[in-house]
């Protein structure tokens, strides 16, 4: 039985004729060397991006429905263009947008939800012996909307795919080589990993690694799908995402990750009695607003300052949502800040052992970096600092916990 691949390349990998045609290449080969293989296309360089300035040209607050149907056609322009680029190199291939590839979602623009893949189209054009080609970021919800997934969505897009259909597993191209153990443009020795579990790899992305989607990650852990990361430039080896563990590496911490997409919204003097958190936080679970870090002081005199970040995209949403709140709850008033970031050290190895959170605080003490608020999970401890130190901490700490020398 033919191995099945399924292969996803970013908007860099496919930014120009030549980019298409080197990956058209790429994926020619995989179907040479005997495997069947589904693509999976993000848009174009920056056409995102240049999409969303035309239309903020012609529209102050675009309507999210129309926003998502203009967005949808970046990738649907980059798979008609790999499918004729295929044809040229003797491989039939069909362009499928995410509609046409059964990829059902929740009706939300512009962050869905994957609920569902039926693959039978895909199924019917490998059976033909054709390379579909599949618009990754976009899927279509029961009313027949068209629907984006959010930012890294083709990653997801993939990731389902591969679990829908059990493919063997699959891979992420994009213009790096993997994952490293901090990113490499802020620490030039960040090391290369040879792999990385779901649960770490999904601590990194969810604190500001861009190299995955943080629901990819989590679509390959739940199916045990192997993810491999690498460059579309280069035959370099990747980074292998995976379930196994060696556990001589779970003594240390294997990666830093900072983002400064942060935003902190204060609610000052609340009152301390039941309810009150819940009255603030629901609505912005109801907007779909994700809220990451949460800090509540100490209560004095029944009065409490009640913290939370959200991305900076999210800040005027939510703080339009929590000021009327507050007003009605008796606290003093709602203050905001968005010089900030965070920066997090990740390793399976810090569920047992001691000394990690002490070395990260002192690590940022001994280089006069304040920390504004800490949060932990088993395998990581995050510090939000004010944005302008953000580089130098992760300097720092990727010295001090010694991700230089190889595992």
């Amino acid at each position: 039985m033919k191995k099945l691949v399924v292969q996803k390349y970013g908007g860099s990998s496919l930014a120009s004729a030549e980019r298409i045609k080197a990956v058209a290449g790429r994926v020619a080969a995989t179907r040479e060397a005997g495997s069947d293989v589904v693509v999976v296309a993000s848009a174009m360089g920056d056409t995102t991006d240049e999409l969303i300035a035309l239309a903020r040209q012609v529209a102050k607050r675009p309507p999210e429905r129309e926003l998502d149907l203009l967005l949808h056609t970046g990738e649907v322009v980059s798979c008609a263009l790999l499918a004729m680029a295929l044809g040229d190199l003797g491989h039939e291939a069909v362009a499928l947008t995410g509609f046409q590839a059964g990829i059902k979602t929740e009706r939300r623009f512009g962050r869905a939800r994957i609920l569902a893949v039926n693959p039978h189209r895909i199924l019917q054009e490998l059976s033909a012996g054709r390379i579909p080609i599949v618009a990754g970021f976009q899927g279509f919800t029961d009313e027949l909307d068209i629907t984006t997934l959010g930012r890294g969505g083709s990653d997801t897009t993939a990731v389902a795919l591969a679990a829908s259909l059990g493919a063997d597993r699959c891979e992420i191209y994009t213009d790096v080589e993997g994952v490293y153990t901090a990113d490499p443009r802020v620490v030039p020795e960040a090391r290369k990993l040879k792999d990385i579990s779901y649960e770490e790899m999904l601590e990194l992305a969810f604190q500001g690694a861009r190299v995955m989607h943080t629901r990819a990650v989590e679509i390959g852990a739940i199916y045990n799908i192997p993810i491999l990361v690498a460059s579309s430039f280069t035959d370099a080896p990747g980074t292998l995402i995976h379930g196994e563990v060696d556990m001589e590496r779970r003594n240390k911490v294997r990666g830093i990750a900072h983002d400064t997409d942060v935003a902190k919204v204060t609610v000052l003097g609340v009152p301390d009695r039941p309810g009150i958190a819940a009255a603030i936080f629901e609505p912005l679970a109801e907007a779909g607003i994700s809220v990451d870090v949460i800090v509540q002081n100490a209560s004095v005199e029944g009065l409490t300052d009640l913290s939370f970040t959200v991305s900076r995209n999210d800040l005027e949403k939510a703080f339009s949502l929590v000021r009327p709140v507050a007003r009605e709850i008796g606290a003093r008033g709602c203050v905001s800040a968005t010089n900030l970031a965070k920066v997090s050290i990740v390793g399976a190895g810090m569920q047992n052992a001691p000394g990690f959170a002490a070395r990260m605080f002192r690590t940022l003490a001994s280089h006069n970096i304040n920390i504004e608020m800490i949060t932990t999970s088993e395998i990581r401890i995050t510090c939000i600092i004010s944005e302008d130190r953000v580089q130098e901490a992760v300097r720092a700490l990727h010295r001090a916990f010694q991700l230089e020398k190889p595992d």
